[in-house]
């Protein structure tokens, strides 16, 4: 279902996070007060407007509390972001996403109103430790309630030539695999009789501690 977003600031994250929602065919007005970033976006965003968002009645004017989703994306002004933050709660938008520099800028967010807060740079960096320590782990999302969606790189030579129903994953594992890329192929939902050959990526879900204690089987030695 299509939604309409409003983008409060466009620095790498904002630009980032609207060309991703353009792309998936939403309606997405960009605001920022410098006016370059705005023309940069004049003709990829739905709307772009040049705009001090800390002034109320501008996004007043913009009509700030008809849009389905704000995202606060603003940098390293930590006042700017909760004031902004504030400001279009308190106009009545009723999901607010917003960017947070550190844990005390977050907690203050929360107490604002921000119904969703990102951690951008901190998260990045926990993605690429992980992905760095683990000779398995292409790339994952952690979903709510302590779940993550994986995607693991079958090269260990215990797991492979076997089918999912000698693996077991439900049982052994505790956890399902919803899909296989092969090379361009994608098997989705594959059956219990499906093999499992060398270089398969696997694409599972489960409760976190369950993803990497199996990550983890997969990156002992034999």
């Amino acid at each position: 279902m299509k939604k309409n977003f409003a983008i409060i600031g466009l620095g790498r994250f904002g630009s980032s996070v609207c060309q991703t929602l353009i792309e998936s065919g939403q309606e997405v007005l960009v605001i920022d007060k410098d006016e370059a970033r705005v023309n940069d976006y004049m003709d990829i965003a739905t709307h772009a407007v040049v705009a001090d968002a800390q002034d109320d009645e501008a996004l007043k004017s913009i009509g700030i509390r008809n849009f389905d989703h704000v995202i606060v994306a603003i940098g390293e002004d930590i006042q700017a972001s909760i004031l902004v933050t504030l400001m279009v709660k308190e106009l009545g938008v009723p999901v607010v996403t917003a960017k947070a520099l550190n844990e005390y800028h977050a907690r203050v967010l929360q107490k604002v109103g921000a119904d969703h807060i990102v951690h951008p740079e901190r998260d990045m960096g926990i993605k690429l430790g992980r992905a760095l320590s683990s000779n398995h782990l292409l790339d994952y999302l952690d979903l709510d309630d302590g779940y993550r969606l994986a995607e693991i790189d079958m090269t260990d030579p215990r797991y492979v030539n076997k089918t999912l129903d000698e693996l077991n994953f439900r049982s052994t594992f505790n956890l399902n695999v919803i899909s296989i890329r092969r090379g361009k192929e994608m098997i989705i939902s594959p059956l219990a009789d499906q093999v499992i050959l060398p270089n398969d990526q696997l694409l599972i879900i489960g409760e976190t501690r369950f993803v990497t204690e199996f990550d983890g089987k997969m990156n002992k030695t034999k």
